[in-house]
């Protein structure tokens, strides 16, 4: 099938029927190994990730773990790979010192047939993707487009700040189809309500947006600022600040932030080299059958095990919340810092590298995948907090591997 232009959009889509030499190939089947890994990424429902690499692209099973498949070719590099659920098609940009395909072009590979079946080129390099059952969104550095995941037609264009990380989320849901990107002022989020036809903005930080996620349901949100000391969490409806975390007192940079399934803890990785996790306000099960009143009376002065604040003193935890300051009665008259919430619990990575995380199918469960080619499983203690437990770790890749 011929390219069709969409002049509006700069945006030429093909459906293409080239295979792709690196088709078929196995686990054991190159016998050059990739020495670089450029991206790693969770799947909607974090039971896989993908990662790119100089050298093609590799799947990953979290549970058990174990590498699912790779597609290489000598000098081919991948630099995104967005899964779609488990299924057999992926989302991938070329990348690293000799791309693949060309960093301006979104080609969607199909590997039960292995080989590309689609492709979205545009003018400026893609900064990143994600798909839905029923959409495919692609980032650049200025402007974010939305398409039709079956035929690839254009259904939304969307102007925004520079993004050069190319941040955006999409609600796996398939109730609920809402994104959430940068919009056109500093610290800015802008979230589509794509079943309700309604756009919302929230001034979610003063200083420029670092990272950002969704739930599962797309009704809550969760941001960091370049600052990387606070993480708020935001109703996407009305968007209300619903709660403010401390990941600490000095800058940071956030790599990733991610919402347990149920929403009831959120995951935050940094170049500190410490995963947070904290544990989110809103009705639990044992709550729901609590009167609403109820549940929104911030309960304190119970002593916990949690995290400790750099603040001398000891830390209040609130019965199965996030350890705050012991002055944090004073909030009002003292700066924020003495009555913010702090992690619940912690996991101190061996080296300062940059990880994703996710949530894990074992209940109270991390996922930590490290750049460096490390992956680790923690859990942590539901009741009490503190330090989690490494349960499991792999080192699944190896820049010298090549010479193994």
């Amino acid at each position: 099938m011929p390219p069709a232009q969409v002049a509006a959009a700069g945006v030429a889509v093909e459906h293409t029927d080239s295979s792709d030499p690196s088709a078929g190939a196995g686990p054991q089947d190159q016998a050059s190994a990739p020495k670089l890994l450029i991206s790693a990424a969770f799947n909607q429902d974090y039971g896989c990730f993908a990662c790119g690499t100089n050298t093609g692209f590799r799947i990953y099973n979290c549970d058990p773990f174990k590498e699912t498949f790779r597609r290489e070719v000598p000098n081919a590099g991948i630099a995104l790979v967005e899964m779609l659920f488990r299924c057999n098609i992926l989302a991938i940009v070329g990348g690293g010192p000799i791309p693949r395909y060309p960093p301006t072009k979104v080609m969607i590979w199909d590997d039960h047939q292995g080989r590309c079946i689609g492709e979205l080129a545009f003018r400026s390099e893609v900064r990143g993707v994600k798909l839905r059952r029923d959409r495919v969104v692609v980032i650049l550095e200025h402007k974010i487009y939305v398409y039709n995941f079956v035929d690839l037609k254009l259904l939304h264009q969307i102007e925004t700040i520079a993004n050069g990380k190319g941040l955006c989320a999409l609600s796996p849901s398939s109730t609920t189809p809402i994104l959430a990107c940068p919009g056109l002022h500093k610290g800015q989020v802008r979230v589509e309500h794509y079943g309700l036809r309604k756009t919302k903005f929230i001034p979610a930080h003063d200083s420029n947006l670092a990272c950002f996620s969704l739930s599962q349901d797309g009704k809550l949100l969760a941001t960091a600022s370049t600052k990387g000391t606070l993480i708020r969490i935001f109703n996407t409806m009305d968007g209300t600040r619903l709660q403010e975390l401390r990941r600490g007192a000095d800058r940071a940079q956030i790599f990733s932030i991610a919402f347990s399934p149920n929403a009831q803890w959120l995951a935050v990785s940094s170049d500190k080299g410490t995963v947070h996790v904290f544990r989110l306000k809103g009705p639990s099960p044992s709550d729901e059958s609590r009167p609403a009143e109820a549940q929104s009376i911030e309960r304190s002065g119970s002593q916990g095990s949690g995290c400790t604040s750099p603040f001398a003193g000891s830390p209040t935890l609130s019965p199965g919340g996030n350890p705050g300051s012991t002055l944090s009665f004073m909030k009002g008259v003292l700066p924020k810092y003495f009555s913010s919430e702090w992690s619940f619990a912690q996991y101190r990575l061996p080296e300062e590298i940059h990880a994703t995380v996710a949530f894990g199918a074992q209940k109270n469960s991390v996922l930590i995948v490290g750049l460096d080619g490390s992956f680790y499983k923690c859990t942590f203690d539901s009741a009490n907090g503190g330090e989690m437990i490494q349960q499991e770790y792999t080192k699944f890749m190896r820049t010298n591997e090549a010479d193994q």
